[in-house]
């Protein structure tokens, strides 16, 4: 597939598409190919477009199922989307699939959103949405996929109206409708790919809280668990309530172990309240510069390269030392210091200046890759010994 991009307003703007909204809005090369009902096994384009999801275990309800309520009290139905589930044998429905020759594990890897329609979920069909959602995997993924085929499914995700007008609760019914997207995507991957494979999860923002709900759906499966190398479930809040109700999602201790989560989300020193991270309540974080879970700080030393995007995906420019950080240990967030709150613009609609959500995967793109090939590293090394 050939994607048309268009340039970014700066290097900040550059990062934003691959956050929470679309500034650099991309196009698909065409409607023909992204419809397409050419079988996956067939036909395995370098790219390719569209999406789906399940509902029994992933907690999918039926619109309606709700008991009755008074007139005071009743809500607005939810408008979700009248699609059918996508058929993820078909290549159209995925970003990218099975990329990768001669690789030792898989990475899932989940877009986060990069779409601002004025509808609370994506349409299946949508090409710009599908463009953007390519153009943010690409340039996220080579934090992974280093020794790792990359599977990432097209979804009908929710988009800003969703965090911008509606109370977390109300956010629910349009999150589990692309969950269900999600889901069945993955259940695709491991009943036709996977085949024992190790797994690496990541996803950023929407696409962390995509991976959490997968880490409930399906590992809570022993034999599944033991396959997974590590979740990055990076830029959306992992609490100790979700630690506690799942034992599978457990959070990294430190730079080595696997199975676990690897969490965070960055803000100035002076933030007290964001989307992700509401004042008053408190996340869990590892730190990407010493791997510690306490407040220890992490000297800019430590930064082994913050990466900026071209408009094509690719790394622009590098940044070794530009910031440092430490986990606050009120909100559990990570405060990046050293660097001016003017020079790194939120771009989210209402969070304040300091909210470095856009910049959670760029300003420490170097060490997450090397704590991806450290914690596989590992992975293998304990699979060999139990063997």
């Amino acid at each position: 597939m050939k994607i048309r991009t268009n340039c970014f307003l700066a290097k900040a703007a550059a990062l934003a598409l691959c956050v929470l909204t679309a500034l650099g809005a991309v196009s698909c090369a065409g409607s023909e190919e992204s419809s397409s009902n050419t079988p996956v096994s067939e036909s395995l384009t370098e790219t390719s477009a569209a999406v789906t999801d399940p509902a029994e275990t992933s907690g999918v309800t039926t619109v309606g199922t709700e008991p009755a309520a008074s007139a005071e009290s009743a809500k607005p139905e939810p408008q979700l989307p009248d699609s059918p589930l996508p058929d993820y044998s078909f290549s159209g429905n995925w970003a990218f699939y099975a990329e990768g020759e001669n690789k030792t594990a898989d990475l899932f890897i989940i877009a986060p959103t990069v779409n601002s329609v004025d509808s609370y979920n994506s349409e299946f069909g949508d090409n710009e949405v599908r463009s953007n959602i390519y153009f943010s995997v690409r340039s996220s993924k080579g934090i992974y996929d280093t020794d790792a085929r990359v599977f990432s499914p097209f979804y009908e995700q929710c988009s800003m109206k969703v965090y911008n007008e509606l109370a977390p609760e109300e956010r629910e019914p349009y999150l589990r409708f692309a969950y269900r997207d999600v889901s069945e995507a993955f259940r695709y991957y491991l009943e036709h790919e996977n085949k024992g494979r190790p797994i690496i999860l990541a996803g950023f923002s929407q696409g962390a809280d995509m991976c959490y709900r997968l880490l409930k759906e399906y590992f809570g499966d022993e034999e599944l668990y033991s396959r997974l190398v590590a979740c990055y479930a990076i830029g959306w809040a992992c609490t100790e309530e979700m630690t506690k109700q799942y034992p599978q999602i457990r959070m990294a201790e430190g730079q080595y172990d696997t199975g676990c989560v690897i969490s965070y989300e960055c803000e100035a020193e002076l933030v007290d309240d964001s989307l992700v991270c509401p004042k008053g309540t408190k996340m869990l974080s590892i730190n990407p510069l010493n791997w510690k879970r306490d407040p220890t700080p992490a000297d800019k030393s430590l930064n082994k390269g913050a990466c900026f995007y071209d408009s094509y995906g690719g790394i622009s420019s590098e940044m070794p030392g530009l910031c440092g950080c430490y986990v606050d240990p009120e909100r559990g967030t990570l405060k990046v210091t050293d660097i001016a709150v003017e020079d790194y613009p939120t771009y989210l609609a209402g969070q304040m200046q300091g909210v470095y959500h856009t910049y959670d995967l760029v300003f420490f793109y170097r060490n997450l890759q090397e704590n991806v090939k450290d914690r596989l590293e590992a992975y293998l090394t304990a699979a060999e010994k139990a063997a």
